[in-house]
C-alpha cells in the first residue's frame, strides 16, 4: 500500500501456465517492483531462505540483448541464462540474465517492437483491485533514482571495475572512509554509470572503525552482498513523506541538533533551499549541498525483518551528488537502531584487519 497506488498487473502462475512461480508486478510512474513467490513445494526458494526477503534481479531496459551478452561474455561475466524470447498478442520482449555481485542478477529487456500488452508477456490485469488503494493518498514518486550494492570488505574495487569491463559502465563518484566516518563506523563508496549516465549504481564496502559498520551488519545479515536499498526520485519531497508517512511508511529519525547545524551552515552557502526547513524538520528531511545545488533525501526503515533491505526518497535540485553530507548523520541515525537491535558492537583487533587503500 505504501508503494504501488497506481497499477499492478500478475502473472498469474498456474492460470498462465507456470507451474513454478507467481509474479505481482506493481507500478507508480516509471518505477515498477516486481514480487515473486514460489507455487510449488519441491521449490525450496533459496534466495529467499538465505537472503530473507530483497532484491533478487535488478533490470535494465536495453537496445541490444544479444550484443551486451555477447561483450559481457568476452570480459568474463558469467551468464545465468541466455538471450530467448517470450510473446503473447501484445508482442514479442527478448531477454537475458546475467549474473552480478553475491547473489544477484540483472535481467536485460528487449522490446523487439513496440509492446501493446499491459507489461509483458504473460501479465494479465489483476483478478481483485484493493479498495482500500483509491482512498490513499497518491505517491508522487517518479523514477528509480539509485539502486546501492553492499559489499564485504575490499570488494568494492573489484565489483565497480566488473560494471565497467561486462557492462561498459564508467566511475561517476567516488567517496573514501576519511570523508564518511561517525564515532564508531565508516565506509567507501563508488559510483558507477551507464554511457547516457541514467542508471546509477552506487558499490558501499564497510572500512575500519571502532565498532561493526551498518555495511558489515547488512553483509552478516543478508548472508553476504546485495542490494541495500533503493532511491526513489520525486519532484515534490514534502508531498510525498507527508502522503508516504500517511500509507504507513517508517522512516529514519534525524535529530534536532542537525538541522541546528544545517541553519548555520546555510547562512554562508551558495545556494538557497527553496523548501521551509520546519517542514523539513519536522518531516526528518535530510538536506545536502553544494555551489552549484542541492538534494533532499530520506532513508525508510529496513522494509522486513531482517536489518538489510531499504527504501531511499530522493528530491535533486540541480545537485547530482548522493548526500556524502548526510552520510554521517545517516550513519548515526541508524547506529542507534543498530544499538537498540543489539548490532552495534565493539570490533576486535582480528577482525579489524588491515586498513585497505582506496582507489
Amino acid at each position: 500500500h505504501t508503494i504501488g497506488n497506481v497499477y499492478s498487473c500478475h502473472h498469474f502462475g498456474l492460470e498462465t501456465g507456470s507451474r513454478e512461480l507467481v509474479s505481482h508486478a506493481i507500478r507508480q510512474d516509471k518505477i515498477i517492483f516486481i514480487f515473486e513467490s514460489a507455487l510449488n513445494p519441491a521449490n525450496e526458494g533459496e534466495h529467499l531462505m538465505k537472503h530473507g526477503d530483497g532484491v533478487k534481479d535488478v533490470a535494465f531496459q536495453v537496445e541490444d540483448c544479444d550484443f551486451l551478452v555477447k561483450k559481457a561474455k568476452e570480459r568474463g561475466a558469467v551468464i545465468v541464462k541466455e538471450p530467448w524470447i517470450e510473446q503473447d498478442s501484445g508482442g514479442k520482449v527478448k531477454y537475458a540474465v546475467i549474473q552480478t555481485y553475491g547473489d544477484t542478477t540483472h535481467t536485460f529487456v528487449e522490446y523487439m517492437g513496440p509492446y501493446k500488452g499491459l507489461f509483458l508477456p504473460g501479465y494479465k490485469e489483476p483478478l481483485f483491485r484493493d479498495p482500500l488503494l483509491a482512498k490513499l493518498p497518491p505517491g508522487h514518486l517518479n523514477f528509480i533514482d539509485h539502486i546501492v550494492g553492499n559489499q564485504p570488505d575490499d570488494k568494492m574495487v573489484p565489483v565497480s571495475d566488473w560494471y565497467q569491463k561486462c557492462l561498459m559502465f564508467h566511475r561517476f563518484w567516488s567517496i573514501d572512509d576519511k570523508q564518511i566516518h561517525t564515532e564508531y563506523s565508516a565506509l567507501r563508496s563508488i559510483v558507477v554509470t551507464n554511457y547516457e549516465e541514467t542508471i546509477k549504481m552506487p558499490i558501499n564496502e564497510p572500512a575500519m572503525g571502532k565498532k561493526k559498520s551498518q555495511i558489515q551488519e547488512y553483509i552478516d545479515y543478508n548472508g553476504g552482498p546485495g542490494v541495500q536499498h533503493i532511491a526513489l526520485n520525486t519532484s515534490n519531497i514534502i508531498q510525498a513523506i507527508v502522503n508516504l508517512r500517511a500509507r504507513g511508511m517508517e522512516f529514519l529519525s534525524a535529530p534536532d541538533s542537525y538541522y541546528d547545524s544545517l541553519r548555520q551552515k546555510l547562512k554562508t552557502a551558495k545556494i538557497k533551499v527553496k523548501e521551509d526547513l520546519k517542514t523539513l524538520q519536522e518531516l526528518k528531511i535530510l538536506v545536502d549541498y553544494d555551489d552549484k545545488g542541492y538534494l533532499l533525501q530520506i532513508f525508510t526503515k529496513p522494509v522486513q525483518d531482517r536489518p538489510t533491505l531499504f527504501l531511499e526518497v530522493i528530491q535533486r535540485n540541480n545537485h547530482f551528488g548522493f548526500g556524502a553530507g548526510n552520510f554521517k548523520s545517516l550513519f548515526e541515525a541508524i547506529e542507534k537502531d543498530q544499538d537498540a537491535r543489539g548490532n552495534l558492537t565493539v570490533l576486535t583487533p582480528e577482525s579489524q584487519g588491515v586498513p585497505k587503500a582506496f582507489y
